[in-house]
């Protein structure tokens, strides 16, 4: 009922009258269901479908312009925690002198709308972004990061409004070109660590932004079972991919080599694959597959068939030493790709067991999926119930990030949450004079 209220208001509906479901349908027999649905729904319906709901309470909003709060930094913490604006770590006051060094790094005008967010249906525009910039603690010349993130943000294939829903993932930023040096992003060791201010800072924008801008609030809107915390950057070595001729990620997203850019993808969870040792591809590999295999081939399985189908995105960061490895026996991303379509895969008859008695979806039948054109004939080559089938649609689906420690061989894999959060990429336009004003900048260290 409170996640009907919030969602209500972003809808434009405040005093939309609701009913109450008791209980989960899921954690419910069929007699369950039916007695709770008499004892209280049906009677809520009839009620709210005769009688004026309440008036809405004013939920009006002070400009974007407008002093909201004065006092000193304790206070301000204060004020920003209990009205629902911070994530409960010490936040940077955004005083309009703070705002305005952010907005020095922009060439596009303050009150730009570059979007609407749902659910609270407000609008994104480049002052917000510097504001909650500030409060993250970036620094001004983070700017043009920012933005570009908040472009993607609002490109309906990552989808937005998906940001509070069960499973309860979290987006990963990916980051490509000569800003990760320019603004000293890690991307060696330790790379998923906070600790280094360009990753740690960037990263907290992004949840800060979904909470004050588009309006997610934990207990409200955002209903994860358990959920998962804002992720640090990740930027990948472009001088390891350089020297062994490998394309960066940003390709997938149709971002050319060289290029700045941002990749979000929203993923619920990752795991580390320790010591992924050989000194050949065929040594290596099944390791990286089997954890890959593993993580990705649960309830994620909805995102491959059916209405989400072809959406499952897994990544694997392999470490410098891996990367470096495959390229001398002359693999490229585009070969692990290939063999990971081949390999990882799991029985058919646990595939349609996954569709069919953990996730009830209709249509749990690969061949009857395939009939429909859902997915590709490589999953119905025979009737043999142990064949292996596998866990994406085609190849070009599983991502390589290549990051990390450069003298340890382990290696890194996240299960994707398919269409909930579809890998989106934005390339990163930078102001005028920029070298200049990064200069400048950079010159107060």
């Amino acid at each position: 009922m409170t996640l009907a209220a919030a969602a209500s208001v972003g809808l434009g509906m405040p005093d939309i009258p609701t009913a109450t479901l008791r209980g989960h349908p899921g954690a419910q027999s069929r007699e369950e269901i039916k007695r709770n649905l008499g004892e209280l729904t049906a009677e809520q319906v009839v009620k709210r479908l005769t009688t004026m709901p309440p008036v809405a309470l004013d939920q009006s909003e002070p400009s974007a312009t407008d002093i909201y709060f004065s006092g000193g930094f304790e206070a301000v913490n204060h004020h920003f925690y209990k009205n629902e604006l911070s994530d409960g770590l010490p936040i940077v006051p955004p005083t309009r002198e703070r705002i305005e060094a952010f907005l020095d790094f922009t060439d596009r005008d303050p009150q730009e709308i570059l979007g609407v967010m749902l659910p609270d249906s407000r609008a994104a525009t480049i002052w917000s972004i510097a504001v909650n910039g500030v409060m993250a603690g970036c620094r001004p010349e983070y700017m043009p990061v920012l933005v570009t993130l908040v472009e993607a943000m609002l490109d309906p294939h990552y989808g937005i409004e998906h940001s509070g829903n069960t499973p309860g993932g979290e987006t990963l930023i990916v980051l490509n070109g000569p800003i990760i040096r320019e603004l000293e992003f890690n991307y060696t060791q330790g790379v998923m660590r906070d600790g280094f201010l360009a990753n740690t800072s960037v990263g907290r924008f992004w949840r800060l932004y979904v909470r004050n801008v588009a309006g997610f609030l934990p207990h409200k809107n955002d209903k994860a079972t358990y959920g998962n915390t804002w992720r640090v950057v990740i930027a990948e070595n472009e001088e390891v991919l350089a020297r062994i001729g490998w394309e960066p990620i940003c390709i997938d997203n149709g971002i050319a080599k060289g290029k700045n850019a941002v990749m979000i993808a929203r993923y619920t969870g990752g795991n580390i694959l320790s010591s992924v040792s050989g000194s050949t591809p065929e040594e290596m590999m099944p390791y990286l597959t089997d954890g890959l295999t593993k993580l990705s081939s649960s309830w994620q399985l909805v995102f491959t068939v059916g209405g989400h189908g072809n959406s499952l995105r897994p990544l694997v960061l392999l470490s410098p030493i891996h990367a470096e490895m495959l390229s001398r026996a002359g693999w490229t991303k585009q070969d692990i790709k290939k063999y990971l379509f081949a390999h990882a895969r799991v029985p058919a008859w646990q595939f349609e067991r996954q569709l069919r008695d953990w996730s009830q979806k209709p249509i749990w039948n690969l061949a009857e999926e395939y009939r429909l054109g859902h997915i590709p004939e490589v999953f119905c080559e025979s009737d043999d119930p142990n064949r292996l089938v596998p866990i994406v649609c085609t190849e070009n689906d599983f991502m390589i990030a290549v990051t990390g420690d450069p003298a340890r061989n382990s290696a890194y894999v996240f299960a994707h949450q398919g269409e909930l959060g579809y890998p989106v990429g934005r390339e990163i336009h930078l102001p005028k004079d920029w070298a200049n004003k990064l200069a400048a900048a950079r010159s107060n260290d």
